[in-house]
């Protein structure tokens, strides 16, 4: 009974096994963190490359609207977003459809990032502007004239109103 009084703590043993488990285990979780990290700048960079290729193919639509023509060709430039300068790469290429275009967005945080682009955005446009904007001009016309009943059908419903009225 005597031995069982001095036995309070934990042996050398058993300490340097608890320290050699937490030795593998702590640089495994930092190695997790760390590539839990890379991955949300990763997504957030893809975030805002998506953004600058959305508002490069929304200037092209309203360009090529207030011009009647669709830009040809390649064209490059560099944006700014997010405090940080962005690179971009547009081709339109005509498709097998006459008057529609393949136009690629490829946006990149690099300069020569053209080949390895962070995101790429694909669309297809009109090159017919013109009748897009006269279908347009239609419409609007169109919306101005379906409002409420016309004189004619008002005055078709009275006059079989009065027909009612003297045969009753």
């Amino acid at each position: 009974m005597k031995g069982c009084r001095y036995r309070r703590g934990f042996t050398l043993v058993e300490v340097m096994v608890a320290l050699a488990i937490v030795a593998l285990a702590l640089p495994a979780l930092l190695l997790a963190l760390s590539s839990q990290v890379d991955a949300t700048g990763y997504l957030r960079d893809k975030s805002v490359a998506q953004m600058v290729a959305g508002n490069k193919l929304t200037e092209l639509r309203i360009l090529s609207r207030a011009r009647q023509q669709l830009l040809q060709g390649k064209d490059s430039g560099v944006s700014e977003m997010a405090d940080r300068e962005w690179y971009w790469w547009l081709e339109i290429k005509p498709t097998e459809v006459p008057q529609f275009f393949r136009i690629e967005i490829d946006v990149a945080l690099e300069e020569d990032g053209a080949e390895e682009a962070l995101y790429t955005l694909v669309a297809f446009l009109s090159g017919d502007l013109k009748a897009l904007a006269d279908a347009a001009d239609d419409n609007q016309g169109d919306s101005g004239e379906n409002q409420g009943p016309s004189d004619e059908n008002q005055g078709a419903s009275d006059e079989n109103q009065e027909g009612r009225d003297e045969n009753e």
